[in-house]
């Protein structure tokens, strides 16, 4: 996967200050939560597309989660586990690696960051476009157990849904496709294997996702083509990402009426010769050979001459 465009501060660009990305970032993640309650759906749809989703992975032969839910929910040594990364892996993982970046590599951060808003924002349209039905509330003839369910009395979180207690119906339980939880992972997931110096880190990549996958399925709260969208949207991210850090800087310029500083095409950088000054090895000519002494400073041999009586 192609990565962001890194952008070191400058002095068209200074630096982000941690304050005003925490202010930025507060704004996008409340709107984001705001419209993804807003985007309900009808119910009747919603489990229709449900439904549609579970025939066309089971023609595929791709229904995994089937066979996921059924260890989650005999195997509460998994199951439990499980439920508590569902809750909280998602909220925590992703903004400590936001502060990782900002900190440690500050000149690939609003790169990412963007990259990160911009794919959470195509969630959210797909949020509204296709209300989606989770396994986990699909009847029970299906052959689906909500684990997070079964397992609240080892959580703070409720029946209704990953919550916490009596606040489930603060949540869209529609929004299932795409899957942000694997959206956000996979994006950790880069930036663990793009940034990360340690064989530690690179591994933490790479299994990040693939745990988040395996998480969302067993819980029945995403299907596969779920995941599957997820990276997609992800993907669109970032190819959004460098046209929408144009479009913010352009807003920037006429905002504050100043522009990105314009790099001088000249070569040598501004620098110039001193009067008199030669590149080493350069010729001299016939004429200026006479006035040049054997110390080779210019004009001294002229200045001795005139001295002399003829």
């Amino acid at each position: 996967m192609p990565q962001p465009a890194a952008t070191a501060p400058g002095p068209g660009r200074p630096r982000p200050r941690w304050w005003t990305e925490l202010a930025l970032i507060a704004v996008v993640y409340v709107a984001y939560s705001c419209g993804r309650l807003l985007a309900r759906g009808d119910v009747s749809t919603a489990v229709d597309n449900g439904l549609a989703i579970l025939r066309l992975e089971q023609s595929l032969h791709l229904n995994a989660e089937h066979p996921l839910n059924r260890l989650f929910t005999s195997t509460p040594a998994i199951g439990i586990p499980a439920d508590f990364a569902y809750a909280s892996l998602h909220y925590l993982v992703t903004p400590a690696i936001l502060v990782w970046l900002f900190r440690r590599r500050p000149a690939r951060y609003r790169a990412a960051r963007t990259w990160l808003m911009v794919s959470t924002l195509c969630g959210l349209v797909g949020f509204t476009l296709l209300p989606t039905c989770p396994p986990r509330l699909l009847d029970a003839g299906h052959g689906f157990v909500d684990t997070m369910a079964q397992f609240s009395a080892y959580g703070w979180w409720g029946g209704e849904a990953s919550a916490p207690r009596g606040m489930g119906g603060m949540t869209n339980q529609y929004a299932a496709m795409p899957s942000l939880h694997v959206g956000w992972a996979l994006w950790c997931g880069v930036m663990l294997w793009k940034y990360g110096r340690s064989p530690l880190l690179k591994a933490l990549g790479v299994a990040y996702p693939l745990l988040t996958v395996i998480v969302v399925m067993g819980t029945a709260n995403h299907y596969f083509l779920d995941a599957v969208a997820g990276a997609a949207v992800m993907g669109l991210g970032l190819v959004l990402t460098r046209p929408s850090m144009r479009l913010t800087d352009r807003v920037r310029e006429l905002l504050t009426g100043t522009s990105a500083p314009v790099k001088s095409p000249i070569v040598s950088g501004g620098c110039e010769t001193s009067a008199g000054e030669r590149i080493p090895g350069q010729r001299t000519s016939p004429d200026s050979a006479d006035d040049t002494p054997a110390g080779g400073i210019p004009g001294s041999g002229a200045a001795a001459g005139a001295g002399k009586p003829r």
